[in-house]
C-alpha cells in the first residue's frame, strides 16, 4: 500500500469527524499506533484497517482505491488472521472477520476465496452453534463453489476434508471420520504429492490417532502419533506437536502407565508454553497434579512392597 497516502486519508477522515487520535484508537489499538499509521510509518493489519474504516464510516475497500500494492496482500493477511484465530479457538472473533469479508468483492468475486470463508463458517456452526447439519451443509457448499471436474484437490480442500472428519468424530461417527482422514492420506500418498503446507499431513496423523483412541486402539494411536512427531521433526514444523505429545500421554493414561503419561504430558506443556495464548493452561495443570499424585502414590506403594519383601 501507499502508506503515506492511506495514513493521510485516515487523518483527514478522523479530523472531519472531529475525533482525536486517542478516540479513533479506542477499542482498536493504541493512540501511538494510530499516530504511526497516519504518518505512513506503519502498515495496519487487516483487522485494524477494518475497525478504523468502520469507525470512520467508510468501507474498508475505500483505502484500496488509493493503494498501489496488490490486493492479494490484504487477502493473505485476512486468511492468516482467520487461521490464527481458528487455532486459538477464538471462534467469535473469527466469525466477525468472516461476516465482514463476505461483503468484500475481493472474496465474493473469487470462488476459492469465498470457499475459504464458507469453510470457516462451517467450523463456527459446529464449534459454537453445535449444529452438525448446518456445518456439514456449509462445508458441502464450500466444495461446490469451485468446480471439481478434471482437477486435483487443492490443499485448502484437503483441509476441508479433515474438517469434515472432525465433524463426524464430534458426533461419534468414528467410521465416517476414518473415511475422511484416510481419503486425505490416499490423495497425498497415491499421487506422491509434495505439500506446500506440511501441517496437513500432521493433522492427518493427529486426527486419525485421536479416533483410534476413542475406539480403544491405543497402540495404533501411539504409533500414528509417533509418526506424526517424526514428521514434524523432519519438516521442522512445530504445529500441533504439543497436541501430539498430549495425546500420547492420554493413551498411556488409559493404559494406566502414569509414569509415561506424565513424561509426555510434561513435553506437551513445554511445547504449549511456546505460545503464551494457548487455551489449555488450567486443564493441563490439573492433569499434571493428578499424574504426580498417582506416580508418587505408586512409588510409595512399590517402596513399601520392597521393604516388606
Amino acid at each position: 500500500m501507499k502508506l503515506a497516502e492511506i495514513g493521510k486519508k485516515i487523518s483527514e477522515l478522523r479530523k472531519e469527524m472531529n475525533l482525536t487520535q486517542g478516540e479513533l484508537a479506542d477499542g482498536i489499538c493504541t493512540q501511538a499506533l494510530v499516530s504511526l499509521i497516519e504518518k505512513g510509518e506503519l502498515d495496519p493489519n487487516a483487522t485494524i484497517l477494518y475497525q478504523i474504516s468502520k469507525k470512520l464510516g467508510v468501507d474498508v475497500n475505500y483505502f484500496f482505491a488509493i493503494s498501489s500494492t496488490p490486493r492479494l496482500d490484504y487477502i493473505t493477511e485476512v486468511e492468516r488472521q482467520l487461521r490464527d484465530l481458528r487455532i486459538l479457538l477464538r471462534y467469535e472473533d473469527m466469525m466477525e472477520i468472516v461476516e465482514t469479508e463476505e461483503k468484500n468483492p475481493l472474496f465474493y468475486q473469487d470462488p476459492s476465496k469465498l470457499q475459504y470463508l464458507y469453510w470457516h463458517k462451517s467450523i463456527y456452526s459446529m464449534e459454537v452453534e453445535k449444529d452438525y447439519e448446518q456445518a456439514t451443509s456449509l462445508l458441502e457448499k464450500a466444495f461446490t463453489l469451485v468446480p471439481k471436474s478434471k482437477r486435483a484437490y487443492t490443499e485448502q480442500e484437503l483441509e476441508m476434508l479433515l474438517t469434515q472428519g472432525v465433524f463426524e468424530e464430534t458426533i461419534e461417527n468414528y467410521e465416517e471420520a476414518i473415511f475422511y482422514y484416510k481419503k486425505v492420506e490416499s490423495i497425498v500418498t497415491e499421487t506422491n504429492r509434495m505439500l506446500t503446507d506440511p501441517t496437513i499431513k500432521s493433522r492427518y496423523f493427529y486426527n486419525l490417532a485421536r479416533v483410534y483412541t476413542h475406539l480403544g486402539k491405543l497402540e495404533e494411536s501411539i504409533d500414528l502419533l509417533t509418526s506424526g512427531i517424526e514428521w514434524g521433526v523432519e519438516c521442522g514444523e512445530l504445529y500441533i506437536m504439543a497436541e501430539f505429545h498430549y495425546q500420547v500421554s492420554y493413551n498411556f493414561e488409559l493404559q494406566n502407565n502414569y509414569e509415561k503419561a506424565l513424561e509426555y504430558l510434561m513435553y506437551s506443556i513445554q511445547l504449549f508454553e511456546l505460545n503464551p495464548d494457548y487455551p489449555y493452561k488450567e486443564f493441563l495443570s490439573e492433569k499434571k497434579s493428578t499424574y504426580l499424585q498417582i506416580v508418587k502414590k505408586l512409588d510409595y506403594t512399590g517402596n513399601q512392597k520392597n521393604s516388606n519383601g
